[in-house]
């Protein structure tokens, strides 16, 4: 059986060990600084303007919040479970063919996403999805681009049943593990049970929600808030001021994860692969006849949260992405379209793409008139909403066991 090397031994448990600990420290620091602390708030004629929209609420954006360990009262968080739980996420065992990890999708080295438009799917495949980031997704309550679960461990069945992803079935990714005594002794020692898929799902959430998330104080933008008048130059907090103002960011950018996890069509333009590339159109087609449209033959583009819904007002509308770490997670949109900062503000300075025809894009955009150098300013800011270093790090080179040569106990 494969062991970790010291040295990784030792990376993984400095890291494990102070996740037990960063409940209450972060909640120490936030409160010694509550004093100090701003709150990034739209602009009062902006407000006007989105109530006349419809918008009631926009919330005011502040540091990131420590997430608790017992954010999923039902899966309350220990070092030993995200250490598994990030040995799961790194197990191709979890895949039909036994070649596909999360991590295919969601690398390390790709700020836990992947780096091309849209993914590659699982063996055979081509999805028709951009694969964003694993990153702070313990801080959402709507998963996958059109919202369609509402906890990390139901989003890890999702993703590891779905065709395109994982293609297993529980009981196949159940008897593998069964195989590995290791992985037994973990299971046991952590849920007192053998491996089965509800404790699998509760692992990798576990690895989600409290291994790949932001440490505030590793953000320029948090330090600031936090009251560090240096860790914003002055080039950023003329963008951060555009934000909040005329370029109208935050009217879906708001709250501390910089999305209200609502859904908008933006025109954001469909890709050619759905026309030109036959994996990637028989995967949109699919997609269609799976989620009940019974024209699916004619279906040639991702119809977003219409797929929950059959709502026609949902033609096209997505979930809004959160901006953290953003520098890190290119490229942009649900399907890839933009792989620079400056590619999205453009799109949103021109008020957005076409409708398409379908009648549904957001009336929140329209025509921004921003100066070169208020894009640049624009730029800068959202470049302080990333962490100095990638988070997650610590947990990205596991040493995975092997399976039995023996008789299991």
């Amino acid at each position: 059986m494969r062991t970790l090397f010291r040295g990784e031994r030792q990376k993984w448990w400095i890291g494990l060990a102070a996740l037990a600990a960063v409940g209450i420290v972060s909640q120490m620091y936030v409160g010694v600084r509550a004093a100090e602390e701003r709150v990034l708030k739209p602009d009062p004629a902006l407000v006007e303007e989105a109530k006349a929209l419809g918008v009631e609420v926009i919330n005011p954006v502040r540091a990131l919040p420590p997430l608790p360990m017992d954010a999923q009262k039902d899966n309350v968080t220990t070092p030993e479970k995200v250490r598994l739980g990030a040995m799961l996420f790194f197990d191709t065992r979890l895949s039909g063919d036994a070649s596909t990890a999360c991590v295919k999708c969601h690398a390390p080295s790709m700020g836990w996403g992947e780096s091309g438009d849209m993914s590659v799917g699982y063996p055979g495949n081509q999805h028709f999805r951009n694969s964003h980031t694993a990153m702070n997704t313990g801080y959402m309550n709507k998963l996958f681009w059109e919202g369609r679960t509402l906890s990390l461990e139901a989003q890890a069945g999702a993703a590891a049943f779905g065709g395109s992803a994982g293609n297993v079935q529980r009981d196949m990714a159940q008897a593998r593990l069964m195989q590995v005594p290791e992985y037994r002794k973990m299971f046991k020692e952590i849920f007192g049970t053998e491996p089965h898929w509800e404790a699998i799902s509760r692992a990798i959430a576990a690895f989600q929600r409290h291994g790949l998330k932001t440490d505030p104080k590793n953000v320029p933008f948090d330090r600031y808030m936090m009251g560090d008048d240096k860790a914003l130059t002055g080039k950023q907090i003329q963008g951060m001021n555009l934000f909040a103002g005329k370029a109208r960011c935050i009217l879906c950018h708001n709250g501390p994860m910089f999305t209200d996890q609502d859904h908008y069509m933006t025109g954001v333009p469909r890709p050619e692969a759905y026309l030109n590339d036959a994996l990637r159109q028989i995967e949109v087609r699919f997609r269609c006849k799976s989620n009940g449209i019974t024209n699916y033959g004619e279906c040639d583009d991702d119809l977003g949260l219409f797929f929950n819904t059959h709502r026609t007002a949902d033609i096209k509308r997505f979930r809004t992405q959160t901006l953290r770490e953003i520098k890190y997670t290119a490229p942009y949109m649900h399907n890839g379209s933009f792989f620079t900062f400056e590619e999205v503000v453009d799109h949103y300075n021109k008020g957005g793409g076409d409708d398409q025809g379908y009648g549904t894009k957001t009336k929140l955009l329209k025509p921004l008139n921003l100066s070169d150098q208020e894009k640049a300013d624009l730029v800068a800011f959202l470049e302080s909403l990333s962490s100095d270093v990638l988070p997650g790090m610590e947990f990205s080179n596991p040493k995975l066991p092997g399976y039995s040569n023996g008789a299991l106990e």
